[in-house]
């Protein structure tokens, strides 16, 4: 069964399917990734988020652009999330041009800067040394950069991931183009209360990544879909956790970006958009613990990053 994904009206102007599909593998295999694509696109998936870091921007490029050669869908049904690593941000315009050769595409529709964390040209990895830190993030630069690609045509609309609320406020303080997306992580154990009112405020939509807590992430956790409130409200509804904490995700008015290649939970996923969740379930969730799994410790050090603690990475937001 092919479900109806629902979307969000941006302030860009596009609109944002509000069920994605991540496609961030450890393992990155090229034809695994694209083969759950194609599984996505057939179930009804029309939003596929990738980066330049995941390595999986040549196979979401085959797979969609196969479908649309097939006839199966056309490219103004799809939404495509790409991003700029921190190695990019002197040149943005170049890296979106790279992003584009990789996936065969003209444009994307959606272009983030990934983290709020400037990296010498040659830091092209994941896990970046001391000496790899640009110690000032000179974001009035990248986001110039930013705002080039939109005006070059490369990009729909262009936006943050990772992103605290007091750094979108000092982007808002000289962008001539908002944000139109801060990608961060969202689920049931780490709600996101203040964010989500700081963007609502401004018109800029949230996209919840692991919104399950990454479980089968390295990085990840089981601990959402185990918690006891989600399990019981999973009960009542004769649903499962996944599909529960989706639910709540996609109740906040933002879209979830959801990460499996397993065909049966491609389709579980899809289905929390039928589920809808009462007062009572959304007053037992508020009364979960609140724990941020990716912290990005990574990114901090006391020598070269600009970012000494992952308190000064969130701005006390953690």
């Amino acid at each position: 069964m092919k479900y109806m994904n629902e979307v969000s009206r941006l302030n860009c102007g596009e609109t944002i399917p509000t069920m994605g599909f991540g496609t961030y593998s450890h393992e990155n295999d090229r034809e695994e990734t694209k083969q759950a694509v194609k599984t996505a696109l057939k179930m009804g998936y029309r939003h596929f988020d990738t980066a330049r870091i995941y390595g999986s921007e040549a196979a979401v490029g085959e797979a969609l652009t196969e479908a649309i050669l097939d006839q199966r869908i056309e490219r103004e049904d799809i939404f495509v999330t790409s991003k700029l690593w921190g190695s990019d941000h002197h040149d943005p315009v170049s890296a979106l041009n790279q992003t584009l050769l990789n996936m065969g595409m003209e444009y994307a529709d959606m272009f983030l800067i990934h983290w709020p964390v400037k990296l010498k040209p040659w830091a092209t990895y994941a896990i970046p040394n001391e000496q790899d830190f640009e110690t000032v993030l000179d974001l009035e630069t990248t986001w110039a950069g930013m705002e080039k690609c939109l005006d070059m045509g490369l990009c729909r609309c262009i936006g943050v991931s990772n992103f605290s609320t007091n750094k979108i406020q000092r982007l808002l303080n000289f962008a001539s183009v908002p944000p139109a997306v801060n990608q961060v992580e969202m689920h049931p154990m780490w709600r996101q209360s203040k964010l989500r009112k700081f963007c609502g405020a401004h018109n800029i939509h949230v996209s919840a990544y692991s919104p399950l807590g990454g479980p089968g992430n390295p990085w990840g956790s089981t601990a959402v879909v185990d918690d006891p409130i989600i399990q019981s409200i999973a009960l009542k509804h004769k649903a499962t956790p996944a599909q529960v904490a989706l639910s709540w995700g996609l109740s906040t008015d933002g879209s979830v970006i959801v990460k499996s290649f397993n065909k049966h939970r491609m389709k579980e996923n899809m289905r929390a958009l039928d589920l809808r969740l009462d007062d009572r379930d959304f007053h037992d969730i508020e009364r979960m613990q609140e724990w941020k799994i990716m912290r990005g410790e990574f990114l901090v050090n006391e020598t070269t990053s600009p970012y000494n603690t992952t308190q000064d990475l969130w701005d006390d937001e953690i």
